[in-house]
């Protein structure tokens, strides 16, 4: 009932036919994710046995990433361009205005389908109409699996999704610490070098634009919280990203976040513990915004982007314009009318409501204005 880095890398190239990774710096991060999965998780069988599943996958892709490369090398030479990393912490409107940039037809962005499957099937056409059909398929499962997420958070399979996703091939991701209850994962994250794993995020941005014609001559907006966690990281590789960094105040943000991790960690363990859970958040977050970000940020003021939970809400196009004009780019009619048809689709898809209480996950509003009293003095 346990997982090994060794089994888990030859179920993988058993898989995929192929045994060349190129170089193996990933067994660093995927064995301190293992040993945590192993140490405190607390598995269900069918946890564990989803779990090996996914972690299988993710090595599978890795072979089928260097093989595709060898086939076509060049796309090693596909100029990607990121205009803009969302961040902030979750549940601050970061996906609404992701998914408004993301309209935009002067921007691209990372689509859940080809997150999940970035590469093609052997045969599959440019339509990639298998990769969209398993997508759609495994969003289904997923909703079935956690069938109140919906009311957390608007899920498409075909629309623009976090480009982590991609990064989870690396091992280096705060989807884990989402996923499971993996503290000591988490910890070590916090401090580990993640240049190596966003070398990788744009060798996959460039598998997709080369891909994509369509996607010529356009620039990137990217999103994922996980990003506040190596903001310096992400600025080095990407010299002419923004980091547009959406605000709430962490009285509401971090319990909303807890009732998502706390969703999602059910699909895995029967014993996740919510209070732990809410307090892990607060002090990863606490951590990532009071004591680490400031000094990122008054290093580079120039390249960070600052929204508001209550503009988005109040006046979602104003902020999207404006975003627009902050990456150097203008909006036209053309982004206008594409920013108000994703607000029209925006109804639609969403449905339910999100109920939760501080207390809940052992935490206080009180105590939650406390620990976040200097960022919000600096940004609220």
């Amino acid at each position: 009932m346990s997982l090994t880095v060794d089994e888990l890398v030859a179920a993988a190239r058993a898989k995929a036919g192929r045994d060349d990774f190129g170089d193996e710096w990933f067994r660093e991060p995927l064995g301190v994710l293992v040993d945590s999965i192993n140490d405190e998780a607390q598995l269900s069988a069918m946890g564990l046995d989803m779990t090996r599943r996914r972690l299988t996958a993710l090595l599978v892709d890795r072979l089928r990433l260097r093989a595709f490369q060898e086939e076509h090398p060049e796309v090693k030479d596909v100029e990607v361009v990121v205009a803009a990393e969302i961040c902030g912490l979750p549940r601050t409107g970061s996906t609404l205005l992701h998914r408004l940039l993301a309209a935009s037809p002067q921007l691209t962005s990372t689509a859940s389908w080809e997150c999940s499957y970035p590469l093609p099937f052997p045969g599959e056409g440019p339509d990639a109409a298998e990769r969209k059909a398993r997508a759609k398929a495994r969003m289904e499962m997923f909703l079935e699996l956690s069938p109140d997420f919906g009311d957390l958070h608007t899920v498409t399979w075909d629309g623009p999704e976090e480009d982590v996703i991609l990064v989870d091939r690396s091992f280096v991701s705060m989807s884990y610490d989402s996923f499971y209850w993996v503290p000591s994962y988490g910890i070590w994250l916090r401090s580990y070098d993640q240049s190596r794993a966003y070398g990788e995020l744009r060798e996959w941005l460039q598998v997709l634009q080369w891909q994509d014609k369509t996607r010529e001559g356009k620039q990137w907006v990217l999103k994922s919280p996980h990003h506040l966690t190596a903001a310096g990281t992400v600025l080095d590789a990407f010299p002419e990203c923004k980091i547009v960094m959406t605000h709430r105040s962490p009285v509401q943000a971090v319990p909303s976040y807890a009732s998502m991790v706390s969703t999602m960690t059910a699909q895995y363990s029967e014993k996740a513990d919510p209070v732990l859970i809410g307090q892990y958040w607060r002090d990863r977050f606490r951590e990532t915004l009071v004591e680490r970000f400031p000094a990122v940020r008054e290093a580079r003021p120039d390249r960070f982007v600052d929204v508001h939970f209550k503009s988005m809400l109040t006046q979602p196009l104003v902020e999207a314009r404006r975003v627009l004009g902050e990456l150097g780019l203008t909006a036209g009619p053309a982004d206008d009318a594409a920013f108000e048809a994703y607000l029209e689709q925006n109804k639609a898809e969403r449905h339910g409501s999100h109920s939760y209480t501080a207390e809940s996950f052992g935490l206080s509003d009180d105590s939650l204005a406390r620990d976040f009293a200097p960022y919000v003095e600096a940004y609220l």
